[in-house]
């Protein structure tokens, strides 16, 4: 697993990925591969619960058998949207990393992640 050289990069791409988040095991929402030789940056991370009753989520980043929470059983109130990244607080995806969530209630949160992927 190597962090790919961001100078020497030839293409970025801009991405975005969605995701009906389940109230079981958490879900791979953006999986950068062990061998991609690529270079994840996630600039936004929102959810958006579509029920009429306040949901949780669990949002976090793996690397290999470790996972980082990013939001552990965070409350998102009814009808609304939680905005966990933005620019400000953007990170980086290194080779093997994989973004994941779920929610307390089936097909209550949707996931919307936008990404560059540089290789």
């Amino acid at each position: 697993m190597a962090a790919p050289n961001v100078i020497n990069s030839t293409t970025v791409l801009g991405k975005r990925a969605y995701l009906i988040l389940t109230n079981s095991t958490m879900a791979n929402v953006i999986t950068n591969g062990a061998t991609s030789g690529n270079l994840i940056k996630v600039s936004e991370l929102s959810i958006t619960n579509v029920t009429n009753t306040q949901i949780t989520t669990n949002v976090a980043v793996g690397r290999g058998s470790t996972v980082y929470f990013l939001a552990g059983t965070m409350a998102i109130p009814s009808n609304s949207t939680l905005t966990l990244v933005s620019r400000d607080t953007a990170f980086y995806m290194e080779e093997g990393d994989y973004l994941q969530g779920n929610v307390s209630s089936a097909s209550a949160g949707y996931m919307s992640v936008s990404h560059e992927v540089t290789y």
